[in-house]
């Protein structure tokens, strides 16, 4: 059963675009990682948010320790103002199934 997860960071005010450039560099290399079918990222004011679908648990775990995540983290860390907020996230069945829903 696919997972989805949302991750919002928020950077300080003058590593807006030291999160971003991060941000951008880590999605090429988890994009590539088994059981990625999403992992999309959006921004407003400071604020960035990963919108990801995973295959399954697996896949969540082995991308939880893959190379991607640990540079990124790492690179970033300092710039955070607090910590992620990372929500594994269950469907609610409701309307039209096509567009309630994400899709690989």
């Amino acid at each position: 059963m696919p997972i989805v997860v949302v991750a919002t960071m928020k950077a300080k005010p003058e590593s807006v675009d030291t999160v971003r450039d991060a941000c951008k560099q880590a999605i090429e290399a988890v994009h590539s990682e088994p059981g990625c079918d999403l992992y999309s990222l959006h921004e407003a004011d400071g604020t960035f948010v990963f919108v990801e679908q995973w295959a399954d648990s697996d896949a969540l775990q082995a991308h939880s320790t893959a190379p991607a995540v640990a540079t990124l983290f790492g690179t970033i860390g300092e710039h955070l103002d607090g910590a992620p907020d990372i929500k594994m996230l269950q469907p609610v069945v409701a309307g039209d199934p096509a567009k309630g829903q994400l899709r690989p």
